[in-house]
């Protein structure tokens, strides 16, 4: 069958449901504040990675100090706590500053980017960050830690 045919056969409604989900996790840029706020309340001062987890929480993975890793859910809205894993680490605290995630928003926003799904670095300092442009197409963009460009941008 035809793929244009097999989507007409598919109800409007269903089709706009199935977009909804497809962004639901993902966050406006401007919401950065608020995410830093959040994580700066919950004690973080190193992120691995910050995932939208709807439009309006975040799952922060990264440190409170040298010894404790943390994998939490964070409400935006009033810092609600929705989920949290600490772990003891014997590595020391890695990762993302605040001042690199704010550095890598405004280079993503640069590009183009929206809308962001995830932030995440590297043990080599690869910071990557996925998000949507105003089209709604998907946007990856690179950079080095402590770089002020893009080493890369992937546009879907």
């Amino acid at each position: 069958m035809n793929p244009r045919k097999a989507l007409l056969g598919i109800p409007a409604a269903a089709l706009l449901m199935a977009a909804g989900v497809a962004h639901a996790d993902q966050l406006a840029m401007d919401r950065l504040d608020d995410m830093l706020a959040a994580a700066n309340d919950y004690g973080i001062t190193h992120f691995e990675e910050i995932e939208a987890k709807s439009r309006d929480s975040v799952e922060i993975e990264g440190w409170i100090d040298d010894e404790w890793y943390v994998d939490v859910r964070i409400l935006l809205n009033n810092g609600e706590t929705l989920q949290e894993e600490r772990e003891r680490r014997v590595s020391g605290a890695w990762g993302m500053s605040e001042e690199d995630v704010r550095s890598v928003f405004e280079i993503a926003a640069s590009e183009g980017m929206v809308s962001f799904e995830t932030i995440q670095i590297d043990k080599r300092g690869m910071i990557e960050i996925e998000g949507d442009d105003e089209r709604g197409r998907e946007l990856e963009v690179y950079v080095r830690q402590g770089s002020n460009s893009a080493s890369g941008v992937d546009r879907d």
